[in-house]
């Protein structure tokens, strides 16, 4: 098998590009009829966004459980940080924390996350907030915005951390 970070990027883009083209024909069908069923298939590919990247990220951390046991994700950030590639650690946890949400919701990732809210490069619901943009009928019930932006982002995390746990440990993620 290829290696998977370079799948999860190939399946990145594909996936953009799918939802991107679904969301284009959607939006003109919209124009013509407002019909449930085309608001509903908006918010089915919003959907399909968040379930894209959480597996994408659910997947990565088998392949580091591989390389380094039960505790895949705590010894790839001891890694980074030996490596000194803080910028790399910084936005693996960023994204690490933001699937967390997305799986579980509330709690210590929330907390973690909305703290820094405005230093992400992607949107967090604050305490309180209702939509990420009201009026926007696509929107779904998530407490991390996942665009096409975010799942490019897991994709790079995914390609830049696979990179050093590679260089450092001669595996083939």
């Amino acid at each position: 098998m290829h290696r998977f970070s370079e799948l999860v990027d190939s399946c990145a883009k594909f996936s953009i590009a799918t939802l991107k083209s679904v969301d284009e024909k959607t939006l003109e069908a919209l124009e013509v009829s407002g019909a449930t069923v085309h608001v509903k298939s908006l918010q089915m590919v919003q959907l399909q966004r968040a379930i894209l990247a959480v597996g994408m990220i659910s997947l990565f951390e088998a392949s580091l459980q591989d390389v380094f046991g039960s505790e895949g994700f705590e010894a790839t950030r001891r890694v980074l940080s030996e490596q000194d590639e803080l910028k790399a650690a910084e936005r693996f946890v960023d994204v690490h924390l933001a699937i967390n949400v997305l799986k579980h919701g509330y709690g210590r990732s929330y907390k973690a996350l909305v703290g820094r809210a405005d230093s992400l490069p992607f949107k967090v619901k604050r305490n309180g907030e209702e939509f990420f943009n009201e009026g926007n009928v696509t929107e779904v019930r998530t407490l991390v915005e996942v665009d096409d932006d975010f799942i490019q982002l897991c994709a790079d995390v995914i390609a830049e951390v696979s990179g050093v746990v590679g260089r450092v440990t001669g595996a083939s993620i």
